[in-house]
């Protein structure tokens, strides 16, 4: 009865879990892995806590226990990495993140004595790269994707650098964080306990603002100076790993140092590539005329779309071939050609970023088909800021983008604001 009580508790963390615009696969790995991370205890009252932030006096009332007890609760998952605290003023909110990028990653940024690491890293090898169901579902659903390159930017000529806006900019995302953490990277960790793992640095995974205060708060991030976090960026170009950072342009959490071989977005990317599983920056690799076909570029591509192939039969040696569908546009491989024939040119339509995580949010659920999950969040009544800030996003989507939201919510209300705003006179 009692192992039938403790799956019950996981199961219902799986169900809350998938209420994500990003879920999970449900499987045995899966019960696995949130069994060490979450006791059966801890599973049964996060399965009951909210989407959006919440309050220790809002979990108290879910749970039904005084609120000094469910702030202990609530510290205590915060400590494991498994909640998010955020401090504003004299406001202390938590959140749960999605295990992917969330406390899947954050379980394995530190070295931790309270955690079988070894044991977690073979199942999330499995999980993820064995099972195809948990990272396909999170990389390929949707045309809103988690993640988006960033070009590096000494790869870049002036006068293409004087077009890069700042959010594309890694060094910007830096230079205008609240907060900045660096922790293990959790790919090459993951590998370092399974023997696999490459030599590119490890201490290199960038956090940002609220939740780069929230894991220093806790232990699982050291607290950097913009300065070191912008030497850390020089390092990981001079390393030859990509850029992979949160799809947003404002309030960016993450920035990941990415290698073609542990990286998990960058497997992704080789396995799903065609399903566009990472969104790209706006420029592209080209290979100009002077190449000699020496091959130093093919293994440094963290996307492996470079090969050498004879332009016509009179050829007399190979040049590199750039896969232009499936190139990321990050600029690793400018940095590897020994005569400058490889350069980034802009792309011929720009790639349209989402504003902030309420935005990307509302159209990754959209697309996923679980925007009521968002509105309805029927574990705890939201604010009325929330509230208008969800709503907000879905009006300045695309008409049609706005009319699948109001079919998929079922709202009268939405689908009437959505008739008045798109019966407004244009302004043009």
């Amino acid at each position: 009865m009692g192992h039938n009580t403790s799956r019950r508790s996981y199961r219902d963390l799986i169900e809350r879990l998938n209420r994500f615009p990003q879920g999970v696969h449900p499987s045995e790995l899966l019960y696995r892995i949130l069994e060490l991370l979450f006791t059966a205890e801890e599973a049964r009252l996060v399965a009951k806590l909210p989407i959006r932030p919440f309050t220790a006096e809002q979990a108290a009332g879910i749970w039904q226990v005084s609120r000094q007890k469910a702030n202990q609760t609530l510290q205590r998952l915060a400590d494991k990495a498994l909640l998010v605290d955020i401090q504003q003023g004299d406001c202390n909110e938590y959140v749960l993140p999605p295990p992917m990028a969330g406390f899947f990653e954050f379980a394995m940024m530190r070295t931790r004595e309270d955690l079988d690491q070894t044991l977690l890293a073979e199942l999330f090898e499995q999980y993820i790269s064995i099972e195809e169901d948990f990272i396909k579902g999170l990389f390929t659903n949707g045309k809103t994707q988690l993640g988006r390159t960033l070009v590096q930017e000494p790869a870049l000529t002036e006068q293409h650098s004087l077009h890069v806006l700042d959010y594309q900019r890694a060094t910007h995302i830096i230079e205008t964080a609240s907060s900045i953490g660096i922790g293990l990277c959790y790919c090459r960790h993951k590998r370092q306990h399974l023997g696999t793992n490459c030599a590119a640095p490890l201490n290199n995974c960038m956090t940002f603002n609220t939740v780069a205060a929230s894991l220093i708060r806790h232990g699982h991030a050291r607290a950097v100076s913009k300065q070191e976090c912008l030497e850390l960026l020089a390092q990981a170009w001079d390393s030859n790993l990509a850029q992979f950072g949160e799809n947003v342009q404002r309030g960016v959490n993450f920035i990941c140092n990415c290698c073609p071989c542990c990286c998990e977005a960058m497997l992704a990317q080789q396995r799903f590539g065609i399903l566009q599983p990472i969104h790209t920056s706006n420029f592209i690799a080209r290979v100009q005329d002077n190449c000699s076909g020496c091959g130093l570029c093919l293994p440094c591509c963290p996307a492996k779309v470079i090969s050498l192939t004879h332009q016509d039969d009179r050829a007399a040696h190979p040049r590199a071939s750039i896969d232009e569908g499936l190139c990321l546009g990050c600029g690793v491989c400018i940095r590897n050609c020994p005569r400058n024939a490889l350069v980034m040119a802009p792309r011929a339509s720009r790639v349209i970023t989402p504003v902030n995580s309420v935005h990307k949010s509302v159209l990754m659920a959209i697309e996923r088909g679980k925007l009521q999950n968002l509105i309805f969040d029927n574990q705890v009544l939201w604010s009325h800021r929330a509230l208008a800030a969800v709503f907000g996003a879905i009006l300045n989507l695309s008409p049609v983008k706005r009319c699948l939201a109001g079919k998929q919510l079922g709202s009268r209300y939405l689908a009437n604001l959505c008739d008045r705003l798109d019966s407004r006179p244009s302004d043009g």
